[in-house]
């Protein structure tokens, strides 16, 4: 498995910065949030996304994904959510990124079979186009689809190989499944898995990995017992809490505990 970081952990931090990061800690991707006050977002000109993939291939670091901000289940019309998607898709491409990242974010009021139609509807629609750009759009076990159940309902009826599910592993717990039950569903449709720690329900302050409750071990274990050889990235929320140790100074050890992870699952 690979190891990337999310620059979630590192708000506004300039790429050049971004990228250092990376190869002083041997971390071999980077996902890159996709926001107007982060280095890269939707506005970036034709240039500057050539420059962005110049400076990932210069520093040997792969762009592991794009994680936009896409609600593919909410209310309202297809077309708003459609044209950011392929908007997303597009940055993704020029980039060199080889996934983007959506959120399910059905409203509360929503009947749950409108909601899985409508995301499903809407992935197909841009599953396509995404395909002709060598990028896969994956649905985050989030929000109002935060199992592994919930995602595939979606990506399942979505039907193409340019969907799939991005695994984020605190959500999968807190909805009740174990990491088992979450491989055994979402495996034909797994891009990439998102880790992080906290200490458990109801105390999502983000902590160093390792250092809390979720079952991260048993994650990686089920994952190197399936053979999965895919992406691990360290999503580390700092961007929406002050006041917790800053990422920078926690890298080596967290790519050192999933190394720990991964041989004692070999």
């Amino acid at each position: 498995m690979k190891l990337a970081f999310s620059t979630l952990g590192v708000p506004g931090l300039p790429l050049p910065n971004v990228l250092a990061l990376a190869t002083e800690h041997g971390y071999h991707g980077v996902e890159l949030r996709a926001h107007p006050e982060e280095p890269v977002h939707l506005g970036l000109t034709p240039g500057e996304r050539a420059d962005v993939a110049a400076a990932f291939g210069d520093a040997g670091v792969e762009v592991l994904g794009v994680a936009g901000y896409a609600r593919v289940a909410a209310p309202g019309e297809d077309e708003p959510v459609l044209e950011e998607m392929r908007e997303l898709v597009d940055l993704a491409g020029d980039i060199g990124a080889s996934y983007v990242r959506v959120f399910p974010g059905a409203g509360e009021e929503q009947d749950a079979e409108v909601a899985d139609a409508a995301a499903a509807r809407r992935l197909g629609s841009v599953a396509a186009h995404a395909a002709d750009r060598g990028v896969s759009v994956l649905l985050e076990t989030h929000d109002s689809h935060r199992t592994g159940a919930d995602a595939c309902r979606v990506v399942g009826t979505a039907g193409h190989r340019s969907v799939g599910v991005l695994w984020d592993v605190m959500h999968t717990w807190l909805g009740g499944e174990q990491p088992g039950e979450t491989y055994a569903a979402i495996s034909p449709y797994l891009g990439y898995v998102q880790v992080k720690d906290i200490a458990g329900d109801g105390d999502t302050v983000p902590l160093p990995l390792g250092r809390g409750g979720l079952p991260l071990g048993e994650c990686v274990e089920v994952l190197s017992r399936a053979g999965w050889d895919g992406w691990l990235c360290w999503e580390y929320e700092a961007r929406w809490y002050d006041g917790i140790p800053a990422l920078p100074g926690l890298l080596g050890a967290g790519r050192d505990y999933v190394g720990r992870l991964l041989n004692e699952s070999a």
